[in-house]
């Protein structure tokens, strides 16, 4: 019996970051910071992620998206495993997540996650529509639990703000 080709480690960090996040949808799991390891073992590949937080809604269709891309590459054996400790932080988006988030119109997060936020000591958030730093909170939640809205004074157009967690 000949086996196939596996790809390497390389191979499948390339396949992930091709699988987008269904509530950003420019941003793929990589350059989130989900996938917290890979590993073969025998022919088994092993996905250690970290949701975004342990409730979030899309962490099951997040599974799926990644089982099914790793599949249609030709990975049959694949075992998912959530590590909730330490937990996600959005330290671990990528420069190359925080601009496309900037780019689809939502502000990255400010920073590092910090005990400044709880503090009450709120970011300055830049627009991602003109860049004015000119801007106010609106709303501590925003389109989805992880984020905030805003509004810009100087183009009046509101965002969304990734909060940092």
């Amino acid at each position: 019996m000949i086996r196939a080709q596996l790809p390497s480690l390389q191979g499948v960090w390339d396949i992930l970051d091709r699988v987008l996040d269904p509530e950003v949808p420019v941003v793929s799991v990589v350059e989130l910071g989900i996938i917290r390891d890979l590993e073969w073992q025998q022919q088994r590949l092993q996905v250690t992620l970290t949701p975004t937080y342990s409730g979030c809604p899309a962490t099951a269709f997040i599974e799926e998206e990644i089982l099914q891309a790793l599949h249609q590459a030709g990975i049959p054996d694949v075992q998912l495993r959530q590590q909730l400790a330490p937990a996600w932080t959005t330290d671990w988006i990528s420069e190359s997540g925080r601009n496309k988030l900037r780019d689809y119109g939502i502000a990255p997060p400010v920073g590092s996650a910090s005990k400044r936020s709880l503090l009450g000591e709120d970011p300055i958030v830049a627009c991602p529509q003109c860049g004015s730093e000119h801007t106010e909170r609106v709303s501590e939640f925003g389109s989805t639990a992880c984020k905030a809205l805003y509004r810009c004074t100087d183009c009046l157009e509101p965002f969304d703000y990734f909060k940092c967690i």
